[in-house]
């Protein structure tokens, strides 16, 4: 693994439309209920039989709830032999609770929009 990578460092590779693969590791649902956008959800469990999915990718970015599970998901595809050498392999730090803590807030009050307090508690809670 290559280490940890910051939701504003994401999201400016998105912005530039760098080739990066996310990989969401949360349950189906979760990832129904909310995302990184570009992100394909495959569950920490079906991990380990699915990791060739990712062969040839460039650089793969791991996602969490909350950073710590993605980091052995990191790891786990790190090891895959089926990866070139090369490949940068990150997992997103805090999670989707930082991306959507960050960039999506960050998103919010670039845009001057005021938010109630009801649609603040709904954001919050979307990812999970």
């Amino acid at each position: 693994m290559d280490g940890e990578i910051s939701a504003e460092e994401l999201q400016s590779l998105l912005e530039d439309d760098e080739d990066v693969r996310i990989v969401d590791i949360r349950s189906p649902a979760a990832f129904q209920r909310g995302h990184i956008p570009g992100s394909e959800c495959i569950p920490f469990g079906d991990l380990p039989k699915s990791v060739d999915q990712l062969e040839g990718a460039d650089h793969v970015v791991t996602v969490c709830p909350h950073g710590q599970a993605s980091v052995q998901a990191a790891n786990l595809i790190q090891s895959y032999e089926g990866l070139d050498e090369d490949v940068r392999v990150e997992s997103l730090a805090d999670g989707i609770t930082g991306w959507t803590g960050a960039v999506v807030a960050g998103d919010e009050d670039e845009q001057g929009t005021e938010e109630s307090d009801a649609d603040a508690e709904s954001a919050t809670d979307a990812p999970f």
